[in-house]
């Protein structure tokens, strides 16, 4: 339970830097750098959302169907009654 706790924090505080680098970053050095790191994150944005979209894509178009779990009931099936059965009908009259 405390290794929980101190990744946890450890990624409370990462965040957190996160967050102040890119702000400095945006807004504190110069606008060449700021506009560089708003066109860095939103291709890594897009990337990310059309690298997601490209793998769900992909694994539909290899994934084989299902296996019907009931039988196909197209072709007409036919039904062999037994000398047993027949016996069983008598007998219970």
């Amino acid at each position: 339970m405390a290794h929980d706790r101190v990744v946890g924090a450890a990624l409370v505080i990462g965040a957190v830097v996160g967050i102040l680098i890119y702000g400095v970053l945006i807004f504190v050095i110069g606008h060449g750098i700021g506009i560089i790191v708003l066109k860095l994150t939103a291709f890594v944005a897009v990337l990310a959302i059309l690298g997601i979209l490209g793998w769900i894509g992909y694994v539909m178009a290899t994934t084989p169907p299902p296996i019907p779990l009931e039988p196909d009931n197209s072709s007409p099936t036919t039904t062999v009654s037994t000398s047993s059965d027949a016996e069983i009908e008598e007998s219970s009259r």
